[in-house]
């Protein structure tokens, strides 16, 4: 049997158009941009082993290390402020009243170290494996095993109510305009991190402050999260304490717009 003349294979069939075939188009395309990604990479390293190079600080590393260096600065700062406070006492020219009434302001501003009796409130994470201890409670979020910042704020704002005379949470004191804030698990006061467990030491008359601190809604619901999941908690008295004026700078920072 002889082949038909339009059968497929024959030589003697004229070639009809190519077709166009996306596949080859995208093909080389795949190899352009991985080779665009190689480059990028190779000149954003510069030589350097962008995975494990150790001269390459972690943001954790370097957030504590501009803590450490704040805390170094507020030192500082409070021992200069002592020493100009020591000399214009010398020659300022005041009556014992004025001074009086100065030392009575600074005081009140948290400037100055305070003693007296006092009570420490610590708080801390629950253990990660936690479980709900009570029947009818659901099994832990993760949020629900850490301490958050209305956490710390319902303890500060309770002794305040309380009649606190002054606060101190970790090693800095508060004054006016300090405030408690949380990023993740850490706690960033006056430019410095700290990770729990956090110590709070509140000095006044400890009978009134450990009555707010009962009678506080925010802390009842606190205490919930305590006794199901282990959130840790411990009021204790102190005798008597001294907290550390406030070394940091009081001037007021604000935005500015651009001009």
């Amino acid at each position: 049997m002889s082949n038909s003349a339009d059968s497929p294979g024959t030589g003697s069939s004229p070639a009809g158009p190519r077709r166009f075939r996306p596949v080859r188009v995208l093909t080389a395309g795949v190899f352009a941009l991985a080779g665009l990604i190689f480059f990028t990479s190779f000149n954003t390293a510069k030589g350097t082993n962008i995975r494990t190079d150790t001269s390459l600080l972690k943001l954790s590393d370097l957030i504590h290390e501009r803590s450490r260096k704040n805390g170094e600065l507020d030192e500082s700062n409070g021992a200069l402020r002592r020493d100009i406070e020591s000399l214009a006492e010398r020659d300022d020219g005041s009556t014992r009243a004025e001074d009086d009434k100065l030392a009575a302001l600074e005081e009140n501003a948290g400037t100055q170290k305070l003693k007296g009796k006092a009570i420490s409130v610590t708080l801390n994470d629950a253990p990660p494996d936690a479980t709900a201890k009570l029947p009818g409670y659901p099994e832990p979020q993760p949020d629900y095993l850490v301490i958050h910042q209305q956490d710390l704020q319902a303890v500060v704002n309770a002794l305040w109510k309380g009649g606190a005379k002054g606060i101190k949470v970790m090693d800095q004191r508060l004054i006016s305009t300090s405030a408690v804030r949380c990023v993740g698990n850490t706690l960033i006061l006056q430019g410095r991190v700290y990770s729990p467990p956090y110590k709070i030491t509140a000095v006044g008359d400890p009978d009134a402050l450990q009555k707010a601190l009962a009678e506080s809604p925010a802390i009842q619901n606190y205490m919930v999260y305590v006794n199901v999941y282990g959130l840790g908690w411990k009021v204790e008295e102190d005798g008597a304490v001294t907290l550390p004026g406030y070394s940091g700078t009081v001037d007021l920072q604000y935005a500015k717009p651009v001009e």
